[in-house]
C-alpha cells in the first residue's frame, strides 16, 4: 500500500556509510529528511547529494536530519563520495542507505516500473518527530531536485506545527502568514493580540508568530 500524507513513517534497519541503522531510532524526537537517488556514480545524483552536502548545516540548525538511499551497497556509496567531493567540493556528510534488496525502497514504494523499473525515482519524504509523513515529492530521474525548496517548506511545516497558521504562496521564512479559519476572530485576538490584516473573511494575514 502506498504510504499517505500523516502516516508514519514505516520503520526499517539497514546499512550505511555510518553502520547498521535502524530508521526510527535515527529520527529519534526530531525532523527528518530520506531521500532517495536512481543509482551511484550518475551525474544529477552526484550534483544531488554534493549539494545537500553543502547546505546540512541549514538543516542541522532546524534539528533536522539527513539520510540518503539507493540500490546501490555501501562500498559503492563510499567510493562515490570520493567522486562527489572531487567535483562537487562537498562530500556526503550524512549516512547514505544501502538498499540492494529493494526492501525500504519497495516499502516507501520509491520504484515506479513505468518510470524506471528497478532504480529509485527521486523520492523525498520529510518526518516529523511523531514518525508522521509531513511531505512526499516525486521527480523524475532525469531532473534534480531544488534541496533550498525542501528547506522552506519544513520552515513552514515548523511554524504551523506549532502556530495556528498556514503560509502563503512561495512564502519565505519570517514573512507574513495566513491564520486558519478554523480559529474565529474571538480567539484569534487571543493568539495574535498586535492584530492582523483581513483581506477576506477567510484571508487574514499576521506577521511570524515567532
Amino acid at each position: 500500500m502506498a504510504i499517505r500524507l500523516g502516516d508514519e513513517a514505516p520503520n526499517f534497519q539497514a546499512d550505511s556509510t555510518e553502520g547498521r541503522i535502524d530508521f526510527h531510532e535515527f529520527i529519534g524526537d526530531g525532523w527528518c529528511v530520506l531521500f532517495s537517488h536512481p543509482k551511484d556514480f550518475t551525474p544529477v545524483c552526484t550534483t544531488e547529494l554534493g549539494y545537500m552536502a553543502s547546505i546540512k548545516p541549514e538543516f542541522d540548525k532546524r534539528g533536522v536530519k539527513i539520510i540518503g538511499l539507493s540500490v546501490d551497497p555501501v562500498a559503492d556509496h563510499v567510493k562515490w563520495s570520493k567522486d562527489i567531493e572531487e567535483t562537487q567540493g562537498t562530500a556526503p556528510n550524512y549516512p547514505l542507505l544501502a538498499d540492494p534488496d529493494r526492501k525500504v525502497a519497495d516499502l516507501y514504494d520509491m520504484i515506479h516500473p513505468n518510470a524506471l523499473d528497478t532504480l529509485t525515482v527521486r523520492s523525498v519524504f520529510v518526518i516529523g518527530p511523531d514518525k508522521k509523513v509531513k511531505l512526499m515529492l516525486t521527480y523524475p530521474a532525469s531532473t534534480g531536485r531544488n534541496f533550498d525548496e525542501i528547506v522552506r517548506v519544513i520552515d513552514s511545516l515548523q511554524l504551523t506545527a506549532k502556530h495556528q497558521v498556514a503560509t502563503p504562496v512561495n512564502w519565505k521564512d519570517g514573512e507574513d502568514v495566513i491564520i486558519v479559519p478554523a480559529l474565529s476572530d474571538e480567539d484569534a485576538k487571543k493568539k495574535f493580540p498586535n492584530g492582523w490584516k483581513t483581506l477576506k473573511p477567510y484571508l487574514r494575514l499576521v506577521p511570524d508568530p515567532r
